[in-house]
């Protein structure tokens, strides 16, 4: 399930680095009965969208728009608890409307957008490396940690198969800046064959690593 939200925007904007800041409000609208800190994410949720770079902020005309997915109903009702007993959220935005959105029918669709960049990283003997969409495993390595996830809540697909969408013209990389951290990203959209429940699976919990933290949203 999905809950779009509508958000109340200050007119003199608000920093481009406030990711962490958006990570807190969630955790926050969740309460204290939060058991999904530190643990393996089966939520996502997209950028703000509806503003525009200006001055070194982002600024928004009236209101801006991000949405949290969940493979648990139980988990957004939480959060939508937690936003009506306190909308607000960081440097003057607020909630003033959600929106429910129940689990499409992903019979027929294979091709997904991004609503956040797509980290993928994998350790090595030595060092962390972050693989980008150009990396003939990316696909491999996204529809494994999809596969973890399926895993916990008992769900299983032998079919799975993810592929960056190498055929669109504006697929790039992008470095992601998360608590000092620099995270090497992709923006390109994604191909998932399986199972319809399996697509619901990944639109709701995202793809790649870093979905809690707003990476891997899809739409």
């Amino acid at each position: 399930m999905r809950i779009h939200l509508k958000i109340k925007t200050p007119k003199q904007g608000i920093p481009i680095l406030h990711q962490p800041l958006l990570t807190g409000t969630i955790h926050k609208w969740i309460g204290e009965n939060n058991n999904v800190h530190g643990e393996l994410a089966l939520f996502s949720y997209s950028w703000l969208t509806g503003g525009r770079l200006k001055n070194g902020l982002l600024q928004f005309n009236n209101e801006g728009y991000f949405f949290i997915s969940s493979h648990s109903d139980k988990l957004l009702a939480e959060i939508i608890k937690g936003i009506q007993a306190d909308p607000t959220m960081f440097n003057g935005l607020e909630v003033k409307e959600v929106l429910i959105e129940s689990n499409p029918d992903f019979s027929h669709i294979n091709h997904f957008n991004v609503a956040s960049p797509i980290f993928i990283k994998r350790r090595n003997e030595t060092s962390i490396q972050h693989i980008l969409y150009t990396n003939p495993l990316a696909g491999q390595y996204l529809a494994e940690t999809l596969q973890n996830k399926m895993e916990k809540v008992g769900l299983t697909d032998d079919a799975l198969k993810i592929e960056f969408d190498l055929s669109y013209s504006k697929a790039s990389t992008k470095l992601v800046h998360y608590n000092g951290i620099d995270n090497k990203t992709s923006w390109c959209p994604v191909i998932i064959e399986g199972k319809p429940e399996t697509k619901a699976f990944a639109w709701n919990v995202g793809l790649g690593n870093s979905t809690g933290i707003g990476l891997g949203a899809i739409k």
